[in-house]
């Protein structure tokens, strides 16, 4: 489709949505590195500290389905601002907080917000950038989360050496008050506010009568399966690889390093693909099985201790490359599986839904993995992260072929 709107207003939309991707991710990896200090000043213990992060990504999942409902409601503009607005609010009750009970509070409020930007996101970026330009509007979108988690870890980092953690959750607050401000002052590019759906159009729909949707099941499992995948070798690569290479803590973490550097070159480059391949399915197959041969290749154990490195960053290339086509797909589960298409009132539920996936993963995917390395399976990490990265080719292969076979269906 030709471009319709100035290339400057799609570049300005791009980074304000990316700015607000990247807030919600520094709150992801916010609150784990200061674990350390919070542990003895409060005096809880890893169980604790790993059940706030299950409750963050549990509550996200859960407010991220119903967050769609009311992006579509009330428009992504508003819900995207509040969602900062309780981060910011988040990062408050982290620098005041005295005891446990205040932490959770502070993963709450935190998982609550974060729950909003996938359906607000994209419906924004679905709304306001020209077709054309869509793939680079998802790969900046992608890298700019990468960006958050590097920020997250950042002012943690800092906090630990220097401010304390009271610091860290001040510092947090001010830069999502700052993307508030930033969204506010940019109204006239991102306002969506006019309600979509009237009572009428609500009742003949029916809220959740997208669910009815085999492809919307695809495209929900697809995330889950490959954010497991994820997860895994996120939390547990760094004891994997020690223990399978004899490699030490510290390759083990460049090795990680790699991987995150590579998703992000890859994220890159997936977005100048995703506009010239219109076979998305089969892009997001296809660097999704390169990565898993990756993968595989490092569970065998034989390849020398210097490759280790290299290979997690071909993994993460493989992740990197599929994202913008992959989120180009959910696109066209949402517009073409949908009577309405593009103005379906049902497209930030769509948006919402499929991606609460990636908090389903992020919850599960931890826990699985932990368990088989207190049972002694640390060998089985690696060939369990490939299999979940074939049977994703699997589930996006699938949902590829149903839109294609069954392009519009009413509900």
């Amino acid at each position: 489709m030709p471009d319709t709107r100035p290339i400057r207003s799609d570049a300005a939309v791009i980074a304000l949505v990316g700015v607000a991707h990247a807030t919600s991710h520094l709150f992801h990896l916010l609150l784990p590195p200061l674990f350390p200090l919070l542990m003895p000043d409060f005096g809880f213990s890893y169980t604790e500290a790993g059940f706030l992060m299950t409750m963050f990504f549990t509550i996200s999942g859960i407010g991220q389905a119903l967050a769609g409902i009311v992006v579509d409601r009330y428009g992504a503009r508003r819900v995207l601002m509040a969602g900062v607005g309780m981060l910011a609010a988040s990062g408050l009750a982290l620098a005041a907080a005295t005891n446990y009970g205040m932490l959770v509070l502070t993963v709450v409020l935190a998982g609550i917000g974060n729950s909003v930007f996938h359906p607000a996101d994209f419906s924004l970026l679905n709304k306001k950038v020209s077709p054309s330009r869509l793939g680079y509007a998802f790969s900046v979108h992608g890298l700019s989360g990468n960006l958050g988690w590097a920020l997250g870890a950042a002012i943690s980092g800092t906090a630990l050496a220097w401010a304390g953690w009271r610091g860290a959750g001040l510092a947090a607050a001010l830069v999502a008050a700052a993307t508030v401000m930033a969204l506010q002052f940019a109204r006239p590019l991102i306002d969506d506010d006019r309600p979509k759906v009237g009572a009428g159009g609500t009742a003949s729909a029916g809220v959740f009568g997208f669910m009815g949707l085999p492809a919307i099941w695809l495209a929900f499992l697809f995330f889950f399966l490959i954010t497991s995948a994820f997860s895994g070798l996120q939390n547990f690569s760094v004891p994997v690889l020690g223990g399978i290479y004899g490699i030490s803590a510290a390759a083990a973490v460049a090795a990680l390093t790699g991987y995150l550097l590579g998703a992000a070159a890859g994220m890159v480059a997936g977005g100048f693909i995703a506009v010239r391949v219109h076979a998305h399915d089969r892009t997001v197959g296809a660097a999704l099985v390169g990565a898993a041969v990756f993968a595989i290749a490092l569970a065998t154990g034989l390849p020398p201790a210097w490759s280790v490195v290299p290979l997690m960053v071909g993994i993460g290339v493989g992740v990197g490359l599929a994202g913008p086509s992959r989120d180009l797909l959910v696109r066209r589960v949402a517009t073409e599986s949908i009577a309405g298409g593009k103005e379906s009132p049902a497209f930030g539920r769509v948006y919402g839904f499929v991606y609460s996936g990636l908090d389903v993963g992020l919850a599960l995917g931890p826990l699985v993995f932990g368990i088989m390395l207190d049972a002694g399976g640390r060998d089985g990490v690696l060939p369990g992260i490939a299999l979940l990265q074939i049977l994703a080719v699997v589930t996006v292969l699938a949902m590829g072929r149903r839109v294609a076979r069954h392009p519009v269906k009413s509900w």
